[in-house]
């Protein structure tokens, strides 16, 4: 269906313009305009042939597309390119280049974002401290691929309570990221699996729609950009290597080769199953990346006790320790570090999911001399740490200088 120039939804017109680029292209943007205007450049007759829809609404759809659902006009924009069989030598080295050893998941990724768009996806993070890497050309190749439903956004864009301009775009994405704060996180957690959110916009009301956004994240800081725990499953981290070479016009490369693979995401088949609400599995989205970020998202206390309780455990040949949290506070207190019995709970019981005795009974509890921990009897109810989930949760303590400050001499 060819489009009209000029639409009125509801009781407002608007007419619809194509604005230029710098790249050359053309983005086709809907402009508010008066009747009055309407009159006076086309005439009172003109303005009775206008095409009337009753409202906006935004379905997304790729293989489908229709501009009017049900007397609606669709705000979602189709995309430019008509999928035609060809070379995709350029995009296949690529998505292997950013994938790595889970290219048929990324490929799963790309694929579901053209075929089923409104599938929840995990959060996707692109992080290296290298430069010339690709992470922005990935950005720049997905624009050109899904086009006005692509939109970039900064640290503060994200965090300003009017989102009017990315409520109902399929791929939200946000480049040097930086959120040092939990409510940042909390709230791209909660977008990330919700079928709803509210939109607003400058002067007017809030109003609720469906919300199908996948987020794509940024960042030249491996160990922090994001504060997450260690049970999080949302987040798919990915470390990006330096090319090896730069080509200057590799992207113009790919822009070339979009209708190509367009058509071979079409055909191709899934790699994967549908087995989550973000169709991976965590074991499969699960890389080192992650578990960096997770380490070093541990806050000090933590990192702190794990450190001395594995040197206790080296000094003293132990693959587990019993622990009270009076025994933690005591140790602790011998550091720098300040926390209290309450933080200590917290840690033990819901950080690192550790179950106490039911019951009062005898073990080797840890204690602080001068010259460092050594075991003593003891009495409670107490914890069991095992040195096999301090390695696999805080593995760059193992070889801390700071760790043989605290050894029995």
């Amino acid at each position: 269906m060819k489009k009209l120039t000029y639409i009125r939804v509801g009781t407002c017109y608007y007419k619809l313009v194509q604005l230029p680029t710098i790249s050359g292209d053309f983005n086709e943007v809907l402009v508010p305009w008066s009747l009055e205007t309407l009159r006076n450049d086309h005439g009172k007759a003109y303005v009775g042939k206008i095409r009337k829809y009753d409202g906006f609404t935004c379905i997304p759809s790729h293989l489908d597309f229709k501009q009017e659902v049900f007397g609606f006009y669709n705000t979602y924009a189709p995309l430019p390119h008509t999928p035609t069989n060809g070379s995709i030598d350029y995009s296949l080295r690529f998505v292997n280049h950013i994938f790595g050893n889970q290219f048929e998941l990324g490929l799963d990724y790309l694929q579901l974002l053209y075929l089923k768009p409104i599938q929840i996806l995990p959060i996707l993070c692109l992080v290296s401290k290298e430069r010339v890497t690709g992470k922005t050309t990935f950005l720049k190749w997905l624009k050109a691929i899904f086009d006005n439903n692509l939109t970039y956004l900064t640290n503060d864009n994200f965090s300003s309570q009017f989102n009017a301009d990315w409520a109902n775009k399929l791929l939200i994405c946000i480049d040097e990221v930086l959120f040092n704060k939990e409510e940042l996180t909390e709230r791209i957690k909660y977008l990330s699996t919700t079928d709803y959110n509210k939109m607003e916009a400058k002067g007017k009301d809030k109003r609720e729609l469906e919300f199908f956004g996948k987020f794509i994240l940024c960042s030249n800081n491996e160990d922090n950009f994001i504060k997450i725990d260690s049970d999080e499953t949302r987040f798919w981290v990915l470390k990006i290597p330096s090319l090896k070479t730069e080509e200057t016009q590799f992207l113009e490369h790919l822009k070339k080769e979009i209708p190509a693979f367009l058509f071979y995401l079409q055909h191709r088949e899934l790699d994967t199953a549908h087995k989550t609400r973000m169709w991976f599995t965590p074991e499969q989205i699960r890389t080192n990346a992650l578990q960096n970020l997770m380490r070093n998202n541990r806050n000090r206390v933590e990192k702190e006790l794990a450190s001395m309780l594995l040197s206790a455990m080296e000094t003293f040949d132990l693959e587990e320790v019993n622990l009270c949290p009076m025994d933690a506070l005591q140790i602790l207190n011998h550091t720098r570090v300040r926390t209290d019995l309450t933080q200590l709970r917290q840690i033990l019981k819901n950080d690192w999911k550790l179950k106490n005795q039911d019951n009062s009974r005898t073990y080797q509890k840890m204690v602080m001399w001068q010259n460092g921990l050594a075991p003593i009897p003891g009495k409670g109810r107490y914890y069991t740490i095992e040195k096999s989930f301090l390695l696999g949760n805080f593995e760059d303590l193992e070889n801390d200088e700071t760790m043989q400050k605290w050894c029995v001499l």
